[in-house]
């Protein structure tokens, strides 16, 4: 492999170890890292860690700090509320233009393997796998929208907002509504109605939102 191509890997690597880090909580917010030790941590040269903190950096992730290698972002209530208020309207929009595309039965097979999914687990009682289904079928109804640059910019805000997720999840009352909120959004992406599709979405993420909102409240998290 050419060293062009051997840097890209590596930093391609660095970036999703470091959002996994930062989302599972083991770089916590706030807190204060040299790149040397990222590197060490990561097992590999700083130059790819550089490269993808600076990445990182546009996704408001974390701040690169000349001289004083990098400090992990924290969000505020405030902040959660702001980029849930984006992200509903985002999402809702791109539910709407799936719904009004006219995909086949066909198309919709990933939609409707992850809501199978999701039943399965939970009955089995796996949140952890539960969420990561959740997110398959979220990430792959806004694909169906078709518009690259709104996937873009919900995948920014998911990415920001995702360590409250994790911390919650557990906490989280029964998922039972979220199923049904899922199958009957599935329902109007099959009839076509894109206004339904977005009422549903939109009222499912608002529900979410707050129920979360009202999690970390209880937990006393005013900045994650």
């Amino acid at each position: 492999m050419p060293d062009k191509e051997r840097q890209a890997s590596a930093t391609l690597l660095a970036v999703d170890e470091l959002k996994r880090l930062i989302f599972t909580g083991e770089l916590s917010a706030d807190s204060d890292h040299l790149e040397s030790e990222l590197a060490s941590r990561l097992g590999m040269s700083r130059t790819p860690v550089r490269e993808a903190a600076l990445k990182l950096e546009t996704l408001g992730l974390l701040q690169v700090r000349p001289r004083k290698g990098v400090r992990i972002a924290a969000l505020s209530m405030q902040d959660m509320t702001d980029i849930y208020d984006l992200l509903i309207q985002l999402e809702g929009h791109a539910a709407g233009l799936a719904a009004a595309a006219g995909h086949s039965r066909q198309d919709l097979a990933q939609l409707r393997g992850s809501i199978r999914e999701m039943e399965a687990m939970l009955w089995a009682d796996n949140r952890i796998e539960w969420a990561k289904a959740d997110e398959r079928f979220h990430n792959e109804l806004i694909s169906l929208g078709g518009n690259d640059r709104l996937a873009g910019f919900v995948a920014m805000l998911n990415d920001q907002v995702r360590r409250a997720r994790n911390i919650t999840l557990k906490l989280r009352p029964s998922l039972a509504k979220s199923n049904e909120d899922h199958q009957r959004l599935f329902r109007a992406v099959v009839k076509g109605d894109g206004e339904l599709a977005r009422e549903l979405l939109v009222e499912h993420r608002r529900r979410a939102a707050g129920s979360l909102l009202e999690l970390l409240q209880q937990m006393g998290l005013k900045r994650v």
